[in-house]
């Protein structure tokens, strides 16, 4: 390992040596005790990190003899992933404390697996892609089991655990068919292998990858585990599930598609637009029947997931930049939607179900007006930021000659806006009855409030994500 390759690999280094630290840390002292002290750092060292990629400059290296690509589009995706990841850390932490649920581990497993989605983001190369991709799940298996007293909690970490293997076979069989016809586990080799046609062994192979990547990102149909492991996870881990997670498995997934088979756009873009279009349509009407809002946001993320995909399946740069617009805005509407989801309570127990939501403009008025916000953002109703999300991958589709994916995605996204505003009209229209008791956390209250704010005031020029997505994109599609 040369300097270079380890100055390219800095940020990761730091994470993951303060993950070790950490962890014999709590050991060696008060365990649990730490709990708190750790959500701090570890959520300090996100946004340091995040500040430092961000602000980095823009010179590309590569490092490992291609196995770990620091670019443009690796840097978006990583400080979205670092900040969506320490917002959840933050609007968790009184939750957890509350219910006596901060283990000290929980914080260093969030480190790892975000640690491994920035290896994911940055991979050139099979094997760091596989490695990256082992090292998030199996400390997201363990995260979403962490209530070991909870029988749910314990079926969803098993349920995950078991799916996600499924899915990493699936990867695996692609990988080795590609290695095995390309000879190499290189993108750049592959690339150069599919140059004059995709041989059908390597066909065969990209498609097991898009499946078993396609689970990452609770694509249909590999979706079976999202709805019962966002239900039975604690409330922040399911925020953490449906953020973080879902960026990095959507840029590696254009990653993939656009290094290694950039040149058989036509290939893929089919099997990733038939993803896109049962994405949209399960999940959107799968959730019209959802009584817990978890579920429903489980639901909600399989058809969001099926919008981003648009973007990717159009196969063009600006198709890459509508994928990333769409995943910064989702990310930043579900950490206000969950900030509010953690504060929802009855007689100081949690609460999930929708009809606890009855009414709530009377007894916390502001809160349901920020809710309304996102939910109508969620919705894609202009002029809320999420409407734009969807015009970008809209479009996208369009200039590929992908019309028909456009106007399934415009009926897809009616028949969301269905589910979202049945819960606005429960809040302002509802029936009297018991609900929540409508008080919240400041810290959760502040990152309700933004969130709303940002759905609002982000029509302005977006905070000029679209100039940094483009110029991700850019260095990726070239």
């Amino acid at each position: 390992m040369t300097s270079t390759d380890f100055n390219t690999i800095l940020p990761e280094f730091i994470l993951a040596v303060f993950a070790m630290a950490a962890l014999l840390g709590a050991v060696y002292t008060g365990k649990d005790r730490t709990g708190p002290l750790l959500m701090w750092l570890t959520a300090g060292l996100f946004l340091l990190l995040a500040a430092w990629i961000g602000l980095g400059g823009g010179v590309e290296h590569v490092a490992f003899g291609g196995m770990f690509n620091d670019d443009g589009f690796a840097r978006f995706a990583k400080v979205a992933i670092l900040l969506s990841a320490a917002a959840v850390l933050i609007i968790s932490k009184d939750y957890m404390v509350r219910r006596d649920m901060l283990r000290f581990e929980f914080p260093i497993l969030i480190a790892l697996s975000v640690l491994g989605m920035m290896i994911m983001v940055s991979s050139g190369d099979l094997m760091a892609l596989y490695m990256g991709l082992e090292l998030q799940s199996l400390a997201l298996y363990v995260v979403a089991s962490m209530r070991r007293d909870s029988a749910r909690s314990s079926e969803a970490g098993l349920k995950y655990f078991v799916l996600g293997s499924l899915s990493s076979g699936l990867l695996l069989y692609g990988a080795s068919l590609i290695y095995g016809f390309a000879g190499t586990t290189n993108f750049a080799g592959i690339l150069s292998t599919v140059e004059d046609g995709l041989p059908l062994g390597v066909l065969f192979g990209m498609v097991f990858m898009i499946a078993g990547l396609a689970f990452k990102i609770s694509a249909v149909p590999f979706h079976m585990w999202t709805p019962d492991v966002y239900e039975g996870s604690p409330t922040p881990v399911t925020a953490f599930f449906a953020t973080a997670p879902k960026i990095a498995a959507m840029a590696l997934l254009a990653r993939l598609m656009h290094d290694a088979f950039g040149n058989v756009t036509g290939d893929w873009g089919q099997v990733i637009a038939l993803l896109a279009v049962l994405s949209m349509f399960l999940g959107g009407i799968a959730a019209i029947g959802q009584r817990d809002i978890k579920r429903l946001m489980a639901y909600s993320s399989i058809a969001h997931m099926g919008f981003a995909l648009i973007g990717l399946a159009s196969g063009t740069a600006f198709g890459v930049q509508a994928m990333l617009v769409y995943m910064a805005i989702y990310v930043a509407m579900n950490i206000g939607t969950f900030a509010f989801i953690l504060s929802m309570e009855r007689g100081g127990q949690p609460v999930t179900s929708i009809d606890s939501l009855h009414m709530l403009s009377k007894t916390a008025p502001l809160q349901a007006m920020a809710l309304l916000v996102l939910l109508f953002s969620l919705a894609g109703v202009p002029p809320m930021v999420g409407f734009f999300g969807k015009l970008y991958v809209l479009q996208a589709a369009v200039n590929a000659d992908m019309t028909w994916l456009a106007v399934a995605g415009v009926v897809a996204s009616v028949i969301g806006a269905f589910y979202y505003l049945r819960i606005v009209f429960y809040m302002y229209f509802g029936s009297e009855g018991e609900g929540v008791d409508g008080r919240i956390g400041s810290v959760q209250g502040a990152a309700l409030l933004i969130s709303a704010l940002v759905m609002v005031a982000g029509i302005v020029n977006l905070f000029g994500v679209e100039a940094l997505a483009q110029a991700a994109a850019e260095t990726l599609v070239r």
